[in-house]
């Protein structure tokens, strides 16, 4: 992997504090990031896709009109922490169907980050991907950002065992499959309730808002900032830009 310094500048500010600028992150080993609405804005229509594919597998599955379904399918993601979980607990379900429908998606609604690439590619150690969706899907996103070479591996909901984040289960399944240090490591997202669990083992948490409002009560407007984050923040690429991180 690359260590170049790109971006990285020397500025320092204490991690309960809102602003970017120079955050000392150079006690990281690990960087962790979440996929969807993370590593490309969430303004991009992206999980709106997603979303209004669930209804439509859940209408069909349960033989309901789709404003019943997505009802459903909220209930099952507020109650189970993905709607997958929801449906593998109260239904049959072939798993490997729904992932595949849901994730069929048009990716070409993102653009590749060039500039996000470089400040990933200046991150010094092992740089993963850990989402609640599949590996094809992050596949599929991180090719067309252009970070899929950026990325020592990808662990999706199937290398979690089907237990989604925020659970702790899954968690841990991550941190044992590529033996993280947590007290190394920082985690980026843009759900609060992940970001909890991930602040309770021990990693740095930055939480990446929704520039436009919260989309939903899982993630975070431009003025949030929740006791379990370390760093908010509105743009990842400028979070990026300005951190210090450990030289070689």
């Amino acid at each position: 992997m690359s260590e170049r310094q790109t971006g990285i500048q020397d500025g320092q500010k204490d991690g309960q504090e809102d602003g970017p600028q120079g955050a000392d992150l150079t006690h990281a080993t690990h960087w962790v990031f979440d996929l969807d609405n993370t590593l490309y804005p969430s303004s991009a229509p992206v999980m709106s896709q997603v979303d209004r594919r669930m209804t439509q597998f859940v209408a069909r599955l349960l033989a309901l009109p789709e404003d019943e379904a997505y009802q459903v399918q909220k209930h099952y993601w507020r109650t189970y922490g993905t709607t997958l979980n929801g449906l593998m607990a109260n239904h049959e379900i072939d798993r490997s169907a729904f992932l595949d429908f849901v994730h069929d998606i048009d990716a070409s609604v993102i653009d590749p980050d060039h500039t996000l690439a470089g400040r990933i590619a200046a991150l010094p150690g092992t740089r993963l991907v850990y989402t609640n969706g599949s590996r094809r899907h992050a596949e599929n996103i991180l090719g067309r950002l252009g970070l899929t070479h950026l990325f020592d591996d990808i662990f999706d909901v199937e290398a979690a065992g089907f237990t989604p984040k925020p659970h702790r289960a899954g968690f841990d399944r991550f941190t044992a499959r590529f033996d993280i240090p947590a007290a190394q490591s920082v985690f980026f997202e843009d759900s609060v309730r992940n970001l909890k669990t991930a602040h309770e083992m021990g990693f740095t948490t930055v939480l990446v808002r929704a520039k436009e409002g919260p989309r939903d009560e899982e993630s975070a407007g431009p003025d949030e900032h929740p006791e379990h984050v370390h760093y908010a923040v509105d743009c990842l690429s400028t979070f990026l830009g300005d951190v210090r991180v450990k030289r070689s």
